[in-house]
């Protein structure tokens, strides 16, 4: 077995079920979970026709491409939301379909890491896991920038060594932020860019909450968009990863794609056809259905906007707690200790929760996820203002 399969720590839900285990929940409290960041929102409608209709194309293998038309569909709606110079994000050479950013972000990270010499991939702390075990099997050694409320939960890239950045070959970014939902604001990302430029990596941004947003004049900045706002319409070393499990409520598709820097993506795809990962013709049909509607988008937004209004008053009685930037993530402070917090929050109200320092890593002594848990408003509204009361009916049954 590849060695480095040890290196792989449990995946924070392994580790959850390891701490219930053995709790008895109230037999009278239906359970509500807050724990896994899966939309529960209908999925479109359309969407599921187009699959419908389109189930003869089992018989048809896929491209590791994708089609010309998801590819115009994905470069058109990318280039409308994110202001980008028209004809610069071209479907031929700049877009990759992947199934999912999970899978993506994985597979990018063995294509792009040189193991024989020594590599780095930073990424913020707490993180979506996928990049540590990303960085673990091809090989490289991850190292983790700290986001505590004191810089808006996104990392101080300006403190980071000059012998850090010496070895890293890629440093990911998540904005919206996963668990915080914090956006990182133009100027980072330009810090970013440069910071690249200087040493030679790869810019990695997760963007797959980045449809979630509560203003509708004031959608998230994405690395492309930022690109385009300083004239680097190449987009060299930039990579971003989009979605449709979280902006269209189509987790179950496993459809998102890859976009930047064509010298990358074309290395990229060159791995995927050996990687064996085409994305389903019926799934590319359904994904232009999706990419080319924004109406549906805009009512998901509705929704979650509607349950944060409800759900944050109701916390800050007990807990503090405030509004994300995006996302559907809330990451508010607990009044004891994470675990107990998850474990007796589950045992007495049957209401579940992820702590946060499973999202996390030490290092110096310090776990930024510590003492925080992530709650994904994705269950009905009704739901989700249940769990909000059953959670302040814990915090004031335990307090010491």
């Amino acid at each position: 077995m590849n060695p480095d399969l040890d290196r792989l720590h449990p995946y924070p839900f392994e580790k959850l079920t390891k701490l219930k285990a053995g709790i008895r929940v109230p037999q009278d409290l239906s359970p509500i979970s807050l724990g896994i960041g899966e939309p529960k929102h209908p999925s479109p409608e359309f969407v599921k026709q187009v699959i419908a209709d389109n189930l003869d194309k089992l018989a048809n293998y896929p491209t590791t491409k994708g089609t010309d038309e998801l590819r115009q569909a994905i470069a058109r709606w990318a280039t409308r939301r994110f202001e980008l110079t028209p004809g610069t994000l071209t479907p031929e050479h700049h877009i990759v379909p992947v199934n999912g950013t999970r899978e993506g972000i994985f597979s990018l990270v063995q294509s792009v890491v040189d193991s024989t010499r020594p590599a780095t991939v930073v990424s913020p702390n707490p993180f979506y896991q996928v990049y540590e075990g990303a960085a673990f099997l091809a090989g490289a050694t991850p190292h983790y920038l700290a986001c505590d409320a004191g810089n808006n939960f996104i990392p101080d890239f300006d403190k980071v060594p000059d012998s850090v950045w010496r070895d890293c070959q890629v440093l990911f970014l998540c904005s919206p932020g996963n668990p915080s939902g914090s956006v990182i604001p133009r100027a980072t990302l330009t810090r970013v860019i440069e910071l690249a430029d200087r040493h030679d990596f790869i810019v990695a941004s997760d963007e797959c909450y980045s449809e979630l947003y509560p203003d509708e004049s004031r959608p998230p900045e994405g690395l492309l968009q930022t690109c385009a706002a300083i004239g680097r319409n190449d987009f060299a070393r930039c990579i971003v990863f989009h979605s449709l499990s979280k902006r269209s409520n189509l987790p179950g598709l496993r459809s998102g794609f890859v976009a930047g820097d064509a010298e990358i993506l074309k290395g990229y795809l060159k791995y995927r056809t050996y990687h064996g990962c085409a994305m389903p013709i019926h799934n590319q049909l359904a994904s232009i259905a999706a990419w080319n509607d924004e109406d549906h988008v805009r009512e998901n937004r509705a929704a979650y906007r509607t349950k944060f209004e409800a759900v944050v008053p109701i916390l800050r009685e007990v807990m503090d707690v405030d509004f994300p930037d995006a996302g559907f993530y809330l990451w508010p402070r607990t009044p004891m200790d994470d675990e107990i917090f998850a474990r007796e929050l589950s045992a007495q109200q049957n209401v579940h929760v992820l702590p946060g320092r499973y999202l996390s890593r030490t290092v110096d002594d310090h776990n930024p996820g510590e003492n925080r848990v992530r709650m994904a408003l994705v269950a009905p509204i009704e739901e989700c203002v249940e769990a909000a009361r059953r959670i302040v009916t814990f915090v004031k049954a335990n307090k010491a």
